[in-house]
């Protein structure tokens, strides 16, 4: 820059100078001087008009020809020009490239723009979501009107916490037999990619194991029924054999575990089955902790010290069964799961996230790596011990699925030796305080 400055000023005084001398042998130095001056200006401005024109036509073509300072500007407008060039062929083969991968994917991925509008999708979202060439540009859920996925689009749009923590399941767009899964990432300012999954092989696969389930465990309700009374009427008629006393006192002891078992298949089926959003009843917290704690007494038969304490007495909006078979479960693990004597804690309390039930005791505690998995049907930390103490391995599967039906969550904090603490935890919108209800 600083050479090109010396090289127009340098001209400008030799055109100076020229004229000067030029005046000088005529005797009108000045005149001539005036001259060779407006003509450099004249050349100077000329060369701006028509470079201004070059860019006032969009650039096409190479920057004109030009001499002096313009003609190096212009020079570096051609090589700038060349150079955008080359980088946008560049982004357009890159895009090219992705759309012609995404094009192969059997997701659909769908990219939305400001105020959720669409902006592209390969050939599989199209498909899946019956979309046109000329749909672009309209709002997504002009295709995709299901309340759950207009809710869970706009909260992750505007980067909020969504309460749909798993994708969301619905129907196809004009085809009910088909089940879609979808799910929307944010990223930029406003933009954000929807993946489209066609999940209707495993929704039938999942639906079929549910029937299945559902089915076989009422079937067994009814033997077991009848094998339960006929057991019981044995033992308390006094008539059976003395030998049969340990038999008949084992069989009554695996058919209430199969009892238990298969109601808790029957509670879990009818959760999975039944509409995502829990009841309208107004539950006590206080009343139903103690109802829970009076409940784990009888089952650890003081061998434990169980205590209550509820910070504030809050009114928790939902199913009042539900509630209290996870609230349950977890004061019943704990009981199963702590040695003789040791404490077991029920707290609540509430604050400006919602309201958290905790259940803290002294037990065995939880590896680490068992933790994600807990909530699994039939999984066991260990096996052994939880035959031992009649659970059925499905009590954090049922907490799981209640919690799910009342937009809450579970966390939990365990040291192998020392312990754990389960805290189920509640939004805001559940609760209202037990003194202004």
């Amino acid at each position: 820059m600083l050479d090109r400055s010396i090289g127009e000023f340098s001209r400008f005084i030799v055109i100076a100078l020229g004229t000067t001398i030029f005046g000088f042998s005529t005797g009108h130095w000045w005149l001539a001087l005036c001259a060779g001056l407006s003509v450099y200006l004249f050349w100077l401005l000329w060369q701006q008009r028509q470079f201004d024109r070059w860019l006032a036509n969009g650039r096409r073509g190479p920057a004109p020809t030009s001499f002096g300072v313009w003609g190096d500007i212009s020079d570096d407008f051609y090589r700038l020009q060349r150079r955008h060039r080359k980088e946008k062929q560049k982004l357009h083969s890159m895009l090219r490239r992705v759309q012609d991968s995404t094009s192969a994917l059997r997701e659909g991925i769908v990219a939305l723009e400001d105020e959720g509008t669409l902006a592209w999708w390969n050939p599989a979202a199209g498909q899946m979501l019956r979309l046109q060439t000329d749909d672009a540009g309209q709002p997504l859920i002009n295709f995709v009107r299901d309340p759950r996925f207009v809710e869970h689009m706009y909260q992750r749009m505007q980067g909020q916490l969504d309460r749909y923590q798993e994708p969301i399941t619905l129907p196809a767009p004009g085809d009910d037999s088909r089940i879609l899964q979808m799910e929307v990432t944010r990223f930029g300012q406003d933009e954000a990619l929807v993946i489209v999954r066609d999940v209707t092989r495993l929704h039938n696969l999942e639906q079929m194991r549910r029937d299945f389930v559902a089915n076989v465990s009422h079937e067994l309700r009814t033997p077991l029924t009848v094998i339960a009374g006929y057991l019981e009427t044995l033992q308390a008629s006094g008539q059976a054999p003395k030998n049969w006393d340990r038999p008949l006192g084992q069989m009554s002891e695996q058919t209430a575990r199969m009892t238990s078992l298969v109601n808790d298949l029957l509670l879990l089926a009818r959760l999975e089955t039944s509409e995502r959003d829990s009841g309208r009843d107004r539950v006590s917290v206080r009343e139903l902790m103690e109802r829970v704690a009076g409940e784990a007494r009888s089952l650890s038969a003081d061998r434990h010290e169980i205590s209550v304490h509820c910070e504030e007495d809050c009114i928790l909006t939902g199913d009042a069964g539900e509630l209290h078979s996870a609230f349950a479960n977890l004061a019943f693990n704990a009981v199963k799961y702590s040695p003789d004597g040791g404490p077991i804690e029920l707290r609540w309390k509430a604050d400006a996230a919602g309201g958290h039930y905790s259940v803290k005791d002294a037990g065995i505690g939880i590896d680490p790596m068992h933790i994600p998995r807990l909530t699994e049907r039939f999984y066991r930390v260990d096996a052994g011990r939880s035959r031992e103490s009649g659970g059925t391995g499905l009590g954090l599967a049922i907490v799981k699925h209640v919690l799910l039906r009342h937009n809450a969550n579970m966390s939990v904090a365990s040291v192998p030796g020392r312990g754990s603490t389960f805290t189920l935890n509640f939004p805001p919108q559940k609760l209202t305080l037990a003194s202004s209800a």
